[in-house]
C-alpha cells in the first residue's frame, strides 16, 4: 500500500511573516528594570573608577568629539549655501559620537544618566559625592580635549579655504541664541543623548544605526551638547574671534545646565520611576 506524500505546508503571507518578526523582536527585547539594572550596574563602575582614569578616558572623548566639528565642516565646505545643507553635514556631526560611545570612552553628558541610577537607587550621600566627582573629572577632561582639537585644527592653512570658513560659520552659529534658548535646546540635547544610552542595550547588532539616527537629530535640530559644541566655540576662542568670557557666559553655562536637566529628568521620570517599586519589593525580599 503506497502513501501519497503529503502536501506541503502553506507558507505563510508576508505580512503574517513580518508580524511574527517584529513579535519576537519585541519579546526579546530586555525587560526595563534589567535595562535599569545593567546601565545602573554600568554606572557604578564608573563611580569606582580612579580620577586618573577617568581623566585619560575624558581626555580622549573631548579629542574624538572634535571630529564631529571636522567632519561637518569638510562636507559643508564641498557644498553649496542652501536651507537644505544641514541635512548633509549633519551626517558629519555623528563621527565623534560612533567613536566615543562604541570606543567607550568617559564622556559627560552619558554620565548624566549612568551616573545618576547609582544614587537613586542607592540615594545615599556617598554616591551623590561620588556622581559629582565623576561629573567634575569627565567635564574638566572633556572640555581640555576639545581645546587641544580646536588648537590643533587652526593652524593656519591646515584645511583648505572652504573648511577654514566652515569651521569659524559653524562655531558662531553654535553661539547665535540666546541665553535661555540656548538652555531649552541643551535639554532636548542631553534628553536624546540619555535616551540613546537607555536604549543601547536593546539594541543588539542596530547599535551603531541608533547611535546614528539619535546624534543626526540633534545636529539638524541645532541643539547644543557640551562636548560637541565646546569644540566649536573653543576654535573661536584659540583663533581669537571670541574671548574665554563668551565661550563660559554665552555657551559653557547655559549647555550644562540644559544638558544635565535634559538627561537627569529622563532618568527621574521616565527611567527610574517605572521600575522604583520593582526595585524596592526586590531590595525587601534580600
Amino acid at each position: 500500500m503506497t502513501h501519497e506524500p503529503e502536501p506541503p505546508e502553506a507558507e505563510a503571507p508576508e505580512g503574517e511573516k513580518l508580524k511574527d518578526t517584529f513579535q519576537t523582536a519585541i519579546s526579546s527585547a530586555p525587560e526595563p528594570v534589567m535595562i535599569h539594572d545593567i546601565i545602573r550596574e554600568d554606572g557604578e563602575r564608573e563611580l569606582e573608577r580612579s580620577i586618573s582614569a577617568l581623566s585619560w578616558s575624558g581626555f580622549g572623548a573631548g579629542l574624538s568629539m572634535g571630529f564631529s566639528f571636522l567632519m561637518m565642516a569638510v562636507i559643508r565646505g564641498a557644498l553649496p549655501e542652501a536651507p537644505w545643507r544641514i541635512l548633509i553635514t549633519g551626517f558629519g556631526y555623528t563621527t565623534g559620537f560612533m567613536i566615543v560611545v562604541l570606543g567607550r570612552q568617559q564622556l559627560f553628558t552619558e554620565s548624566t544618566l549612568t551616573a545618576v541610577l547609582p544614587v537613586l537607587t542607592q540615594r545615599s550621600m556617598t554616591s551623590i559625592a561620588k556622581m559629582l566627582r565623576l561629573w567634575g573629572v569627565v567635564v574638566a577632561a572633556n572640555i581640555v580635549g576639545t581645546f587641544i582639537f580646536a588648537w590643533v585644527i587652526s593652524v593656519p592653512d591646515l584645511f583648505h579655504a572652504d573648511v577654514a570658513q566652515a569651521l569659524s560659520d559653524i562655531g558662531h552659529e553654535a553661539i547665535q541664541d540666546p541665553f535661555w534658548h540656548m538652555a531649552l535646546k541643551s535639554v532636548l540635547a542631553g534628553w536624546l543623548i540619555a535616551l540613546m544610552v537607555w536604549l543601547l542595550p536593546s539594541a543588539g547588532q542596530s547599535r551603531l544605526l541608533l547611535i546614528l539616527i539619535i546624534t543626526y537629530l540633534v545636529a539638524i535640530m541645532h541643539a547644543s551638547h557640551l562636548i560637541a559644541g565646546s569644540v566649536e566655540v573653543s576654535y573661536l576662542v584659540v583663533t581669537g574671534q571670541i574671548g574665554l568670557g563668551d565661550y563660559f557666559g554665552h555657551f559653557f553655562v547655559p549647555t550644562f545646565i540644559g544638558n544635565v536637566a535634559g538627561g537627569t529628568s529622563l532618568v527621574a521620570l521616565l527611567n527610574h520611576a517605572p521600575v522604583r517599586e520593582e526595585l524596592d519589593q526586590a531590595k525587601k525580599k534580600r
